[in-house]
């Protein structure tokens, strides 16, 4: 199956999610995952009927499919309360026209039980809207591929999968962790992947590299992924460079990177 590479907004965060848009397709990409542009995320558990469409026919007018949403949990409002909240957001995504709601979990320990509680009680909504909540590595609950694998044991639904980012295994553990290491042993659970690098230099970790320039190893992890059955989308987030110009050129090398490696693979 022909995997579908798409690009956050990530890169264009600065601008508008229109101009986003557009330097995404002028890239040379059929799918956005929308994240936040302009100091918000364009679409929102509060976002009204009227700026979702506004959201998707900016996609459309872009020509991209906006088949990601990054979303959150609000679980400081009581479990009953984001329980509602997460409903509408999934709502939201599906009236966007969105295939994935990306989840990043909870560093806060005191929320876990209550989170898989959450996600147990709002897949199934999900699932019914024609939408997949995807989670990802991003510290706390979600440090490690352990930690991911429970997470997907714990809710056990078909519409509950994981987001692979291997970036973000190096960036939380300052590089202790290695993204190539177990990789197999997850990917028959991984529905989505994140296209995103590392560098850790004096104990500091960066992502804002481009893909293939710092410590990921992405030839062996999208090798194995696509080896333990992944053949779902992936999707750029973070590029190097500080002009416009420079982002473009790393966002439209990375397509080409990542396409030829998958090719390979």
């Amino acid at each position: 199956m022909k995997h579908t590479i798409g690009c956050t907004t990530r890169p264009y965060a600065s601008l508008t999610f229109a101009e986003a848009c557009e330097q995404i397709t002028a890239a040379g990409y059929t799918d956005v995952a929308v994240f936040a542009t302009a100091g918000k995320v364009p679409v929102r558990a509060d976002s009204t009927a009227a700026e979702v469409a506004s959201s998707r026919q900016i996609a459309a007018d872009a020509g991209l499919t906006p088949s990601m949403l990054i979303g959150s949990t609000k679980l400081n409002l009581g479990l009953e309360e984001a329980v509602e909240d997460y409903r509408r957001l999934i709502d939201n995504a599906a009236a966007l026209g969105t295939k994935w709601l990306l989840d990043c979990g909870t560093g806060n320990d005191a929320h876990y039980a209550d989170y898989f509680e959450l996600m147990r009680r709002t897949v199934p909504h999900a699932a019914s809207a024609g939408v997949n909540i995807t989670l990802k590595p991003h510290g706390g609950m979600t440090l490690t591929i352990a930690d991911l694998i429970k997470a997907y044991d714990e809710v056990n639904h078909p519409a509950f999968g994981l987001c692979y980012d291997p970036g973000n295994i190096i960036y939380y553990t300052k590089g202790e962790l290695r993204p190539e290491t177990d990789v197999a042993s997850v990917a028959s659970r991984v529905t989505t992947a994140i296209i995103k690098d590392c560098v850790v230099e004096n104990g500091k970790p960066d992502v804002m590299v481009t893909p293939g320039d710092g410590l990921v190893d992405f030839e062996k992890v999208l090798g194995r992924l696509v080896a333990g059955g992944f053949d779902g989308p992936l999707y750029v987030e973070c590029v190097g460079g500080t002009t416009l110009d420079e982002i473009n050129q790393n966002v439209g090398a990375t397509l080409r990177f990542v396409g030829d490696i998958l090719a390979e693979a």
